[in-house]
């Protein structure tokens, strides 16, 4: 008889047993693939011997895709055909485009945004996917055979269109999406892991195009996220366009041309790169201008620079004061900070962080690897390839509140911001008017108590519901955000069991300026938040209590006197005239007096009620 090998599910005891998952740091300067070999996570190299691949991609006239370093040796001669950076576009709108600053030609789409280039219109998900189709061909090769999947890490303040997009992408490019993970909580799994670490760190994230502050806790292999903040539009582009900017004043350069523009800012992020190092940096730029060709020795000193990104540095370090904030910490409950991201081996950047919290930041990890590091740790968990002994759970949070709109204008939340995920959530509503068998239902994502000032995401509406009076339905909506970060809703009415449902997919993202106004405004407008609350709530009660008497009025006016009738109807108008004002006390005491002055009329309609209940029945018929 054969012997079998038995071991527990995920403990495959032979390397040949082993289900082969990366994990993918998607970045918006470099991307990178990495997977755990030997018990251990190392980033994989290319052909060329490169770990970092630069997220630049080309097609030329016969329809081959360059991608990575041999695409950005094109830029020079064809910048608006080497699209670069396109992570800021993933998941935003044709007007976000726009406003972008980006050099590109944008052409609108129904779903988002395409680039235009001299062979191909392209969205930013195919750019996207021609990136990680290298990755995973680059994986494949490296290790040998087909991957089951891979753990693609997005910034943790990406919204519900920027994380589709992402998974999109990968789809395009035949790869199976384990989970999106955020950066900052892979680059937490990569140093708590690798160091045993326990307590609340911070984990601040400065990559090329955006910017992640976490705060994650660390508890016997729990990574539990507890707060999250940042800004998708502020990296090391950022710092790159300030030293353009301070270029072009200091030398009266004069741009004309995209191939300009670009070598500029190649120049600035080389002059970038060598401050780290050293006191000062020049870098040659050469500009062309009507033909004329000339060159100019940019020079920067690093005190120079940091005088012109303190502002920059400045909008992180609110970031954290809000994650703090958010999470009731104080910088004393900190045990450390994670330094993520390229940008971060700027001396300011950790200048600053270390003046912040007081400590000074962890950085033996490369900050440009340990996010893809921690993604392949978590992929290898979640392909089955747990080694005896390896027990850790990850939560991750919502980065911003989720609710509905309910009558009034008013927002009811659902989902809190930094609940952990993933989360269902569900509330009981109800029907506004009598015999309604429909209800809309409308998603918004968002800080305020009005609709108006929160984002839309989705509308839907739930139809069959049997006809009753007003308030008698009960329907559950119900939110769930899966482990990615993707929200649905599904709304159902109870009696009836009927249900309708939606996946949230929303065109495009949040802007960066709509993120930072809804918490900034979250924060500072909540009184004035709550006096609105108040004001809408008292008009949907006059609102509904003038139907009713309305109502009233037209099946049982005749039980009431031409005196009791005047009365009601100038109280009527008096109600409507107060409810069409802001004043919320006068909106209350006239709903107050309406239904005072109807009281007699109530207890008419109840008696006729109750004797045509009981017309042409005993009382041995009633008992």
């Amino acid at each position: 008889m054969a012997l079998l090998q038995i071991s527990e599910p995920g403990e495959s005891p032979a390397p040949h047993q082993r289900r082969l998952a990366v994990g993918i740091d998607l970045g918006t300067t470099h991307s990178l693939v990495a997977a755990v070999r030997s018990s251990v996570a190392e980033v994989l190299a290319d052909e060329q011997g490169y770990a970092l691949v630069a997220s630049a991609v080309y097609l030329d006239a016969s329809g081959q895709t360059l991608v990575g370093q041999a695409a950005l040796a094109q830029q020079a001669a064809h910048p608006l055909d080497t699209l670069v950076s396109i992570k800021r576009l993933m998941g935003r709108s044709y007007e976000d485009a726009i406003a972008s600053g980006m050099p590109y030609q944008f052409l609108p789409d129904a779903q988002s945004v395409r680039i235009h280039t001299t062979h191909a219109d392209l969205s930013p998900v195919e750019v996207a996917s021609r990136i990680l189709e290298k990755l995973k061909v680059l994986a494949e090769g490296t290790l040998g055979d087909t991957l089951v999947g891979a753990v693609i890490t997005v910034p943790a303040y990406f919204d519900d269109a920027q994380r589709q997009a992402t998974r999109d992408a990968a789809r395009l490019a035949g790869l199976n999406v384990l989970r999106l993970l955020n950066e900052p909580t892979a680059a937490a799994i990569a140093y708590g892991l690798d160091h045993g670490s326990e307590g609340v760190y911070a984990v601040y994230d400065l990559g090329g195009g955006t910017f992640d502050m976490s705060l994650l806790r660390l508890s016997r292999g729990v990574f539990e996220v507890i707060a999250t903040g940042g800004d998708t539009a502020l990296g090391g582009d950022d710092f790159d366009a300030l030293i353009v900017e301070d270029a072009v004043v200091r030398h009266g350069l004069t741009v004309v041309t995209h191939s300009d523009r670009r070598a500029l800012l190649t120049a600035a992020r080389t002059l970038r790169e060598a401050l780290t190092d050293t006191p000062t940096a020049s870098a040659v730029h050469t500009e062309t201008v009507l033909l004329q060709t000339s060159q100019l020795e940019l020079s920067l000193s690093r005190a120079a620079f940091e005088i012109i990104a303190q502002p920059l540095i400045e909008k992180t370090l609110a970031c954290a004061r809000r994650a703090l904030k958010d999470a009731h910490l104080g910088i004393q409950d900190i045990q450390g900070v994670v330094m993520v991201g390229g940008a971060t081996r700027m001396p300011i950047v950790r200048a600053a962080v270390h003046d912040y919290f007081g400590t000074t930041p962890l950085t033996d990890l490369d900050p440009d690897q340990v996010v893809a590091l921690g993604a392949a740790l978590q992929a290898n968990l979640l392909a089955g390839n747990r080694h005896p002994g390896e027990d850790w759970l990850l939560l991750d949070v919502t980065p911003l509140t989720l609710g509905m709109e309910t009558m009034g204008g008013l927002v009811e939340h659902i989902i809190p911001r930094n609940s952990t995920i993933p989360v269902a959530r569900a509330q009981e509503f109800t029907t506004f008017k009598d015999g309604q068998t429909a209800l809309a239902v409308h998603v918004v994502q968002g800080e305020r108590d009005l609709v108006s000032d929160c984002r839309s995401l989705a509308r839907f509406e739930l139809r069959g519901i049997p006809p009753m009076v007003a308030g008698a339905a009960r329907i559950r909506v119900t939110f769930q955000v899966d482990a990615d970060g993707l929200l649905s809703v599904t709304a159902r009415e109870l009696a009836s069991g009927v249900e309708a449902s939606v996946t949230v997919k929303p065109s495009y993202g949040l802007s960066d300026e709509e993120v930072a106004r809804m918490l900034s405004e979250g924060m500072a407008l909540a009184d004035h938040d709550a006096q609105m609350r108040m004001l809408r709530e008292q008009q949907v009660d006059a609102a509904q209590l003038l139907e009713s008497v309305q109502a009233a009025l037209a099946a049982d006016a005749d039980l009431l006197s031409a005196g009791e009738q005047t009365r009601i109807e100038q109280q009527m108008q008096a109600t409507q005239r107060s409810a069409a004002g802001d004043d919320v006390e006068a909106i209350r005491q006239a709903i107050k007096a309406l239904s005072a002055v109807t009281d007699d009329f109530a207890a008419k309609r109840m008696d006729r009620s109750i004797r045509a209940a009981l017309k042409g029945r005993s009382l041995d018929d009633v008992g």
